[in-house]
């Protein structure tokens, strides 16, 4: 079964714990962070990820669009992070290693998100180490933008890899996903979908949820 993970980035703040409450169909909390840097917008930092995990025992998946995630690794995963996943792009290539044993060594889940213009490729060293690996149908850092069929492709290279190696990690994919996007991810195979707009502009989160299942 296919998980989903609604993008709190997305949700009314101005009741947080109520729209949190209403996507309980969902598996896992998709947590976007974003520094104005690495992408050009701002969101939430790791106090509002402490508050959330106060309110729900549900799977936090932290999503670091942010320069130099190592500084403030150590701030996530004290609020309660249960996955970790940086950017490729946002890192030093001798880094990725040690950041991905550090990450583990605490406890937490660890993954590794890819840019639309990022090849699959560039992940095989470090696929047999990973819990996840995001997918992004999107240029990270907005809302809203139209899923970039590129990222099909992406996910069968990455479930064939999984597959011939006997690894273990998650393929997810986030941007764009709507009832249809989430069939080709489906067909794919996809093991995580995030959406954010679909779910929290619907008049019916758990209906939204369901449809994407």
């Amino acid at each position: 079964m296919v998980k989903i993970a609604p993008s709190l980035l997305s949700a009314d703040f101005a009741c947080l714990k109520d729209e949190i409450d209403k996507i309980k169909a969902a598996q896992w909390i998709h947590y976007d962070v974003m520094d104005g840097h690495f992408v050009p917008n701002i969101s939430f930092g790791y106090s509002i990820l402490k508050d959330v995990s106060k309110v729900t025992d549900m799977y936090l998946d932290v999503h670091l669009m942010i320069s130099e995630p190592s500084k403030y690794i150590d701030n996530f995963i004290n609020s309660n992070a249960s996955l970790i996943v940086f950017h490729y792009e946002a890192v030093s290539k001798d880094e990725i290693d040690d950041l991905i044993n550090y990450v583990k060594n605490q406890n937490v889940d660890v993954g590794i998100a890819i840019k639309p213009n990022t090849d699959v490729e560039v992940l095989l060293p470090f696929l047999g180490k990973l819990d996840l690996v995001l997918v992004m149908s999107v240029e990270p850092g907005f809302g809203g933008q139209k899923f970039n069929p590129i990222a099909v492709d992406k996910i069968k290279k990455l479930a064939s890899l999984k597959q011939d190696n006997n690894y273990n990690y998650l393929i997810e994919v986030d941007g764009g996903i709507n009832e249809t996007t989430a069939k080709l991810c489906h067909q794919a195979g996809v093991d995580v979908l995030v959406a954010g707009s679909y779910i929290f502009n619907s008049d019916d989160y758990t209906k939204a949820i369901e449809s994407l299942k």
